[in-house]
């Protein structure tokens, strides 16, 4: 071969290896796991184990003595939502295995059923995977707080396909085979009455009223700077708001409850030139109205037609909220009076068993795993965090 025919070969392998990596495709053509004749791409698992990694960093976060600066979170035993104890490199393992068994297995019983996913749901997926992909979960309009998933999982080989795989096609695979057992016509549907019953028992519809224990003002370098108010100003709002809970508490019930406390808060918005969507109302699940640790505790033991008032945080971070909780008839008459929220529902009563369903198909599914696996350690993605100087976190 002449020496320019050999440049030129060169100079082509370099092109299309530079327009692989550019475009986020992995160049990596080792797979994961083999089932029904299908192979799962290595990047796919690479994305499993991601995501594994990131969840048990969360357990990890709560044990006592950790350490962001450290990677020996990995070697300790971390316990997860279910309760479940494991040393946390090897829960992240397992998880991530289960998931691309999980994934594979909900293809073939998608096959199997006959079953479609609508292409408006997927297309919605992909672009919100894609989304994910170039800037991240959470990011702004200013480039230095984007926070592209490809950044952290193109250079370990994923694809931007074999990260669609998981967060596009499982999760539009995983609502078809979820509707198909839980909803009308489903083969375990759930009834009416059994969704009516579990909002009962679980959801709370309440309001609460936000009051900065603080001023707010914002430097000509657009830097926020707080100050706490006076012991005077503030004994001012607690004492209102502390007498608005004794009114509405002495009221004969729920329901005269529920409109003196609308009236009294009404009342001191106005007065107090407040947005009159300082006041905030909603419908959720109790212990998982994610207001905060203080307030959702206290939304969860208020009673029906009970109002209550708690402080979080100290001096010039501290809030002080008015809280109140309506009656479950009132819950239930704004919720599930049209049944447009039963599905939300019923996905929160179904969540467990669908995850044993999905861990049955993976149980059973004849699966072969890949030499590639057990090489991809989940410190891979530790990244210590950057130090800060004294001077950068000084107000």
């Amino acid at each position: 071969m002449k020496p320019m025919v050999k440049m030129a070969s060169l100079f082509m392998a370099m092109l299309m290896l530079f327009s692989a990596i550019a475009s986020g495709c992995s160049v990596n053509k080792e797979w994961a796991y083999k089932a029904n004749g299908e192979e799962l791409p290595i990047g796919v698992y690479i994305t499993a184990l991601y995501e594994a990694y990131s969840e048990a960093k969360t357990y990890a976060e709560k044990l006592d003595g950790y350490d962001a600066s450290k990677s020996d979170w990995l070697d300790k035993e971390i316990t997860d939502d279910d309760g479940n104890k494991a040393v946390a490199s090897k829960w992240i393992k397992e998880h991530a295995e289960l998931r691309c068994l999980e994934l594979m297995a909900a293809e073939a019983e998608m096959k199997k059923l006959g079953a479609t996913v609508d292409s408006a749901m997927m297309s919605s997926l992909n672009e919100a995977a894609e989304s994910n992909w170039y800037f991240g979960t959470t990011y702004t309009q200013y480039i230095g707080y984007f926070t592209p998933l490809k950044d952290t999982l193109a250079p370990k080989g994923v694809s931007l396909e074999s990260f669609k795989r998981i967060e596009a096609t499982f999760a539009a695979n995983s609502q078809v085979l979820f509707d198909k057992l839980y909803l009308a016509g489903g083969t375990q549907e759930v009834k009416k009455d059994e969704i009516t019953k579990y909002f009962e028992k679980n959801y709370v519809k309440y309001s609460y009223l936000p009051v900065p224990l603080y001023d707010s003002t914002t430097d000509e370098a657009q830097q926020q700077k707080k100050v706490a108010l006076s012991d005077a100003k503030v004994k001012e709002i607690t004492t209102a708001l502390d007498g608005y809970a004794k009114k509405v508490n002495a009221e004969s019930d729920a329901a005269k409850a529920a409109a003196s406390s609308e009236k009294l808060i009404g009342e001191y918005i106005k007065a107090n030139s407040m947005e009159e969507s300082a006041l905030v109302s909603n419908v959720g699940v109790r212990n998982e109205t994610n207001v905060g640790d203080e307030v959702d505790k206290v939304i969860a033991e208020l009673g029906e037609g009970k109002a209550k008032t708690v402080k979080v945080g100290t001096g010039e971070n501290a809030t002080y909220y008015y809280v109140f909780r309506y009656s479950t008839k009132a819950a239930k008459e704004e919720y599930l009076a049209d049944g447009s929220n039963d599905t939300s529902i019923i996905t929160k009563m179904k969540k467990k068993d669908f995850n044993k369903y999905l861990e049955g198909l993976a149980d059973n599914l004849k699966h072969e795993k890949g030499s590639a696996v057990d090489g991809y350690d989940p410190k891979m993605f530790y990244v210590k965090p950057e130090e800060t100087t004294a001077a950068a976190t000084e107000g």
